[in-house]
């Protein structure tokens, strides 16, 4: 078997090493594929029509970037901040890179030469390629120039990464630039060939194309699984198509007759075609993964694969000096071969208008929370590739039939349909499905990016889906496939309890952003719901810690978990606030009461002084005289307690924590027994009765039962940047050392795979670089939870926007990290209006200038001190005017209520 992973370890299907914290990671009637060119005529000496944007030199994206890694601001995209590279350039190790390109109904993933390597691991090597979820249509589509393959007989001369889109370029006698991009709402992928010549001449354009028409689930380690469910492709050639076709009725208990298409074309007349078993391009034969074992460095198929292939070839006209761009589309369909020649026609009607579409709306994307950080520009374009990020992670389904798989080991009957749901792909090529951990985390970044529509739409998914798995019992499901296989978070499953109590703060946090009272109601059923399912059936012992799965799951754990608890509390504090808001008393009261007791019990029963931190879990299960005795075991969870911001009723907003015990905690956390280089491992380094022993320094005295996990997962690193921003602590050895983190790993060219992708862990002690694993044994090349350590700390804690619109109030009170002189965003979304801020720091002035548009709200504008500083005086608009001091976690804030839609706020020190 391939080795379980050690990032999510229980109840997951085999995957690569540090894969995921915790897996509980479809049935398809028809699907097709058409590929098609259309040859621009260009009119007009010297004119350029390229298949993506024209781009000029730009600043770099990292200073002292590497050698072969460029950026450049591309013209017409409509930017993001100043002097932010809408592209990202690399030359190096192309072949050893995933490339990526989404909408979101279709993604590509090949590697940045334009070849295909078998990819992923959820079905070994078969997660890459083209896909319409639900169904995987071409393992690739590969390009030959007078019998030269690209990619392997030219080389790739320059992969670049834009908002929504890919290039690569070749060079030779004819240059050839390949654009790809996924237009929104259509079914297809676009690809663009650009060819140009020195000299007039004539070359032939060979297309290979081989299908894999097969539905996302089953898994290969699945019962059934995805080799038993995946039926053998025909091919055959008529009117100028290649034609692909899957279909019966797999040998599975209730899976349902199926009939696939998959067309390979042109509205330019080939020249000639060839069908076979093969047409892989430069990749035949082809090296087959096995389905399970150790498999060879590179594979071109897998085991699991039953498809065939086609050729069409082209002759293609060149005038000398003039590029000629031919567009190729792949499109396809789960619902029916008209279905799939309708998207075909939408995707080449007009390539070139779809994709200025598509760059508009990413200029759209790059247009809202638009910062400007003068002391931290890498970061500044972390915001705006973070913003592009969560865009290129949006996925849509329709007709998803939901069933409860029992991570893997069944295939009932569905209990129902979901018509269509949208959501955050949590992660590609291997997790681009809807799970409840991964978009409650993300919701946070969602809305500090302005993006409200599809966090709404995510949650609304897990309701519908969760409502039909589990007969309205209040539970959330973790983890839903584009099909509506749901792999865990049935009633019957053990748990789901963090994401179950966190689905009530992500409701209220929407609420407060955007104002939408029928959002707010929309969802409130289903929150109530939710903590009085947690209560009813995960507390057996009544003492108000709930037990079930959480983030993390380990050996020698106990059956109630911090993580669970942190959450529970905010989520009780805000599904108090959402009844409050709708007169509902005594859910208010209810919600209260719980919230009350558990923080009064909370630092008494968590806190582990020896440990100089917070247990992981209490009351393990295998010793009954265990009854909430801490166990602590170093794992990142440990700093939740300082991440969940609590909103109480007529009290300041702050994390669960002490701000004693979260000093104390933070501080310990910043040591290189728990931070890398690239932020906050999964498991801390100490002592441990672990056979592996302790790899790294001890910072505690106390023995776990578990090892250390040096992975660095995104997420954990957002965590802790969120933590310390709570408390202020925004210093360069404190915040900055985790957004960098994040940052690095999407930007720095010394360390990206895909230029401006954030993945899921970055390059670690215990888990090496993806680009020096097998395509089959990596992580997320794009996560969308890494965005939240990104987008929070900047928007909500530096610029300090703080709405609760669903009140009428809106708070803007910044805080400039230390050593740094302004910090500024613009068009900051707040439900239909936005605000712009601004912060600075001249020598003893610190000055906030605020203006909101469109917000009926009452405004309190203000800034945090810096540290040991007091105030001489405080004008607000040219006037002296009357403030507050408040002491908060973040440190002492100065207050005042603004009287205008413009503020501008003069602090003097002394």
């Amino acid at each position: 078997m391939t080795s379980r992973p050690v990032g999510r370890t229980t109840r997951r299907t085999a995957g690569p090493p540090g894969s995921r914290f915790r897996s509980r990671r479809s049935k398809a009637s028809g699907a097709g594929l058409l590929a098609a060119a259309t040859v621009l005529a260009l009119a007009g000496a010297g004119s350029t029509a390229v298949a993506g944007p024209t781009a000029v030199a730009g600043p770099n994206a990292v200073a002292g970037s590497n050698a072969g890694a460029t950026a450049s601001t591309a013209v017409g995209t409509g930017g993001g901040a100043s002097g932010v590279p809408a592209e990202l350039s690399e030359t190096r190790r192309l072949s050893e890179r995933r490339s990526l390109v989404v909408g979101d109904r279709a993604y590509a993933m090949g590697d940045e030469s334009g070849l295909y390597p078998a990819t992923g691991w959820h079905i070994r090597g078969e997660m890459g390629g083209f896909w319409t979820q639900p169904v995987k249509l071409l393992d690739g589509l590969w390009f030959g120039l007078d019998g030269a393959w690209l990619g392997k007989d030219v080389a790739a001369a320059k992969y670049t990464s834009g908002q929504g889109y890919q290039r690569i370029d070749y060079g030779g006698d004819v240059t050839v630039r390949r654009t790809d991009f996924v237009p929104d709402d259509i079914r297809a992928t676009l690809v663009g060939v650009t060819l140009q010549s020195s000299t007039a001449k004539t070359v032939k354009l060979d297309v290979d194309a081989h299908s894999e028409l097969m539905a996302s689930y089953p898994w290969g380690s699945t019962t059934p699984n995805a080799g038993q469910a995946n039926l053998p492709d025909t091919g055959s050639y008529s009117d100028g198509t290649l034609q692909f076709r899957d279909q019966g009725t797999p040998p599975i208990t209730n899976a349902a007759a199926h009939d696939y298409t998959a067309l390979v074309g042109s509205s330019l007349r080939p020249t000639s075609h060839a069908l076979g078993a093969n047409y892989r391009g430069p990749q035949d034969p082809a090296v087959i993964c096995p389905a399970d074992g150790t498999p060879p460095p590179r594979c071109d198929d897998s085991a699991f694969g039953k498809g065939t292939g086609g050729r069409v070839s082209y002759d293609v006209a060149l005038k000398a000096g003039r590029p000629t761009t031919i567009w190729f589309a792949v499109a396809g369909s789960d619902q029916s071969g008209n279905e799939a020649q309708r998207e075909y026609r939408k995707a080449l009607s007009n390539p070139e208008k779809l994709l200025k579409a598509k760059m508009n709306d990413r200029a759209d994307v790059a247009a809202m929370s638009a910062v400007d950080l003068p002391g931290d520009r890498l970061l500044q374009q972390s915001v705006e590739w973070s913003k592009q990020n969560l865009a290129d992670s949006v996925q849509e389904a329709h007709d998803l039939q939901i069933r409860d798989v029992n991570e893997g080991k069944a295939y009932p009957a569905p209990v129902g349909t979901v018509d269509t749901a949208r959501w955050f792909g949590a992660g590609f090529p291997d997790y681009p499905w809807l799970f409840a951990t991964d978009g409650e985390y993300t919701s946070y970044a969602a809305v500090a990016a302005g993006q409200f529509d599809t966090a709404k739409a995510h949650l609304r998914a897990l309701r519908d889906v969760s409502d039909l798995l589990n007969a309205r019992s209040g539970k959330v499901a973790h983890e839903v496939v584009h099909t509506g296989d749901v792999y865990f978070g049935s009633n019957t499953s053990a748990g789901n309890t963090d994401e179950t109590v966190k689905f009530p703060s992500i409701v209220a946090l929407l609420w407060r952003w955007t104002g939408d009272d029928r959002f707010r109601d929309e969802m409130y059923d289903f929150s109530v719901r939710n903590l009085q399912y947690v209560y009813r059936e995960l507390d057996a012992d009544g003492d108000g810690w709930l037990e079930g799965l959480a983030n993390v799951e380990r050996s020698g754990m106990g059956s109630e978990k911090l993580d669970s608890t942190v959450y529970l509390a905010r989520g009780l504090r805000d599904l108090a606030d959402l009844a409050g808001s709708r007169k509902d008393k005594p859910i208010q009261q209810w919600a209260t009461a719980k919230a009350d007791d558990l923080e009064k019990r909370f630092e008494s029963q968590w806190w582990v002084t020896q440990a100089v931190g917070y247990a992981d879990s209490i009351d393990d299960p295998a010793n009954p005289a265990n009854d909430n005795t801490p166990i602590f075991q170093r794992h990142w969870t440990g700093v939740t307690p300082m991440e969940a911001e609590l909103v109480r009723p007529g009290q300041l907003v702050s994390p669960l924590a002490s701000r004693e015990h979260a000093a104390t905690a933070l501080t310990q956390r910043e040591k290189a027994c728990y931070t890398g280089e690239f932020g906050l491992f999964h498991t801390g380094t100490g002592p441990t009765a672990d056979a592996a022993g302790n790899p790294g320094p001890s910072c505690d005295t106390v023995v776990s039962a578990v090892k250390s996990e040096r992975s660095i997962f995104s997420l954990n690193t957002s965590i802790m940047a969120v933590a310390e921003g709570n408390f202020g602590r925004l210093g360069q050895n404190q915040q900055q050392v985790y957004t960098t983190g994040n940052a690095r790993i999407q930007l720095d060219p010394s360390v990206w795979e895909t230029p401006g992708a954030m993945p899921e862990i970055a390059p670690s002690p215990d888990s090496p670089a993806n680009i020096d694993r097998p395509f089959t044994d990596r992580s997320m090349t794009l996560q969308a939870w890494g965005a939240y350590g990104v987008l929070w700390p900047v928007v909500h804690q530096q610029l300090g926007v703080s709405p609760d619109l669903g009140h009428g109030r809106l708070s803007i009170v910044p805080q400039i990290p230390g050593g740094q002189q302004k910090v500024a965003g613009s068009n900051i979304r707040l439900g239909r209006g936005a605000a712009d801020v601004s912060a600075r720091l001249v020598g003893k002035e610190l000055r906030t200038d605020v203006k909101v548009k469109g917000i009926k709200a009452t405004v309190t504008v203000g800034a945090v001190l810096p540290v040991g500083a007091k105030v001489a005086g405080v004008s607000l608009d040219g006037r002296g005017t009357a403030y507050k001091l408040v002491s908060t976690a973040r440190g002492t804030e100065v207050q005042v209520t603004a009287r205008d839609s413009s503020s501008s706020l003069k602090i003097t020190l002394r």
